[in-house]
């Protein structure tokens, strides 16, 4: 069946076109979680057979849906920027603003390790990476501002900082992040969220 029977047949059935799309959503995340463990192992040049297998996938499904590596592995630091924006509505959903943001900058530090991890590929100048910079500020600087702010209005940190230099300063601090192996840039970083609060009236938190 093609592309355009699966889209006929999601029109004529819509609760189990629902179903159907949710279903590729998830197989597509299993897929890009695969890409990324397998990448932190074994580098971007690893054989697609093994993200296959990680996934579960047959390897024809991978070329399907990226025909080249440099849209696989764009696809997976995507994902993993979107994971991360999203994050910030959950986290402040569930948590007192200072604690949503610094739930929230741990996974800054993740995706931060996931980035360097792919900075050989990232930076080959190809195509398939020329939107993830757009991407990065249209969504994850907006989420980072959110949850800055709400713990600022709070009284939770101070305003001495402006949100921008302070994300560029935690940037700095996951330099040396790989996957699997973040657990000093999250220490640096949780030092630097900390300080955010220094002079702040303790009355205030």
């Amino acid at each position: 069946m093609n592309d355009r029977s699966i889209e006929s047949n999601i029109e004529d059935a819509p609760p189990a076109g629902r179903r159907v799309r949710a279903d590729a959503q998830r197989n597509l995340a299993t897929l890009l979680q695969a890409a990324k463990e397998i990448f932190a192992v074994a580098g971007i040049d690893a054989p697609v057979r093994d993200i296959a297998e990680r996934a579960g996938v047959g390897i024809g499904t991978v070329y399907r849906h990226f025909p080249r590596r440099p849209d696989l592995i764009a696809a997976v630091f995507a994902h993993e920027l979107d994971s991360c924006a999203d994050a910030a509505d959950a986290l402040a959903a569930a948590h007192p603003p200072f604690e949503a943001f610094a739930l929230w900058m741990r996974h800054f530090v993740d995706l931060a390790a996931t980035k360097h991890g792919l900075a050989q590929a990232l930076h080959s100048g190809d195509p398939a990476f020329e939107a993830l910079p757009a991407r990065r500020e249209q969504r994850l600087r907006p989420a980072f501002r959110k949850l800055f702010e709400a713990a600022a209005t709070a009284g939770m940190i101070g305003r001495e900082i402006e949100p921008d230099e302070f994300l560029n300063a935690a940037a700095s601090l996951c330099m040396t992040a790989r996957d699997g192996h973040t657990e000093p840039a999250q220490r640096m970083v949780a030092t630097l969220v900390d300080g955010l609060r220094y002079g702040v009236n303790e009355g205030a938190t």
